[in-house]
């Protein structure tokens, strides 16, 4: 039996455009399971993001509970939010946000040095890291300004995992990039989960959506669906199969 790291009842979201009200989340009631690769899919609208920065805290629910570890993170305090995420998740996005005068290294030691880590702790498991996603310790001395996106990308993967986080959120992280280097992405959030990380990814690409082993897929705020994959093997034709007949389903 899956250990449950998240839990929601009746998570809404609404706002008030022009007058009217847009529910962008409607009652979602759903469990997240302890290492899983979970994958959020849904057409543009659908809520997908929202949904993912309302489970980090990023976002405030207007109605609803979501649960932590047994913990309701949803009645925290601003603060309570911050110190949430320093000490329980990492975040991928599709803007990968670095700061251009920090070089790549000082950028993953910024994020430990925020949550009250060691420094010298902190540098060990950034260069372990970085030797797991493949960023040299030149390319480490080096400006975000002076590497591919790939590597930025890869860069921002270390620092989200830097704190050793519980969960790691991915939003459209391969969206920004080619084909080749967005394949190198998905290598590293795979190999990662392979290593027990529990990940949730945002994504409205197939090929992105094939490394989860669960889809769960969002229409117009609500859950319309969900779809199990198992574990990932790479070049699974039916894992490709299956997937493409859920989403027909769905009506992606």
């Amino acid at each position: 039996m899956k250990e449950v790291i998240y839990k929601t009842e009746n998570l809404s979201k609404s706002f008030s455009s022009g007058g009217i009200m847009q529910h962008v989340l409607k009652n979602i009631g759903m469990e997240l399971y302890q290492g899983d690769f979970t994958v959020v899919m849904g057409a543009s609208g659908a809520g997908k993001s929202t949904l993912l920065y309302a489970l980090s805290g990023m976002d405030t629910p207007t109605l609803g509970k979501i649960t932590f570890q047994g913990q309701d993170i949803s009645s925290l305090s601003q603060d309570g939010l911050a110190m949430f995420r320093r000490r329980h998740c990492g975040f991928v996005f599709q803007q990968i946000y670095l700061i251009d005068t920090m070089s790549v290294m000082d950028n993953v030691l910024c994020a430990g040095l925020l949550a009250n880590r060691d420094k010298r702790a902190l540098a060990r498991r950034a260069k372990e890291l970085f030797h797991a996603v493949g960023i040299s310790e030149e390319t480490q001395r080096k400006f975000p300004t002076q590497i591919s996106g790939g590597e930025a990308q890869r860069v921002g993967i270390v620092r989200a995992l830097i704190n050793s986080p519980e969960i790691l959120f991915a939003d459209e992280p391969t969206g920004a990039l080619n084909s080749k280097t967005g394949l190198d992405v998905l290598d590293t959030l795979t190999k990662f989960h392979g290593q027990g990380q529990t990940v949730v990814m945002v994504t409205h690409d197939m090929r992105s959506a094939r490394r989860g082993n669960r889809i769960l897929y969002l229409k117009d705020g609500a859950i319309l669906g969900e779809c199990n994959l198992g574990q990932y093997v790479h070049g699974d034709v039916k894992r490709h199969g299956k997937l493409s007949a859920f989403l027909t389903e769905m009506g992606w």
